[in-house]
């Protein structure tokens, strides 16, 4: 598993209500559906990054 990487993040009230209902409708927590949302992104325009063989 990849490491993670701590870091501070700056969003509006309103954006992070709205991510936060998200989250809760899918069973994630905030942290776990702002990742997901990233990578889906990241797939969308093929930048995901490459799985690494161990």
């Amino acid at each position: 598993m990849a490491k993670k990487k701590a870091f501070a993040l700056r969003i509006n009230e309103d954006m992070l209500k709205s991510i936060e209902k998200w989250a809760s409708d899918e069973f994630r927590s905030t942290n776990g559906q702002i990742e997901w949302m990233l990578m889906q992104f990241l797939k969308d325009a093929k930048r995901a990054p490459k799985k690494r063989e161990e």
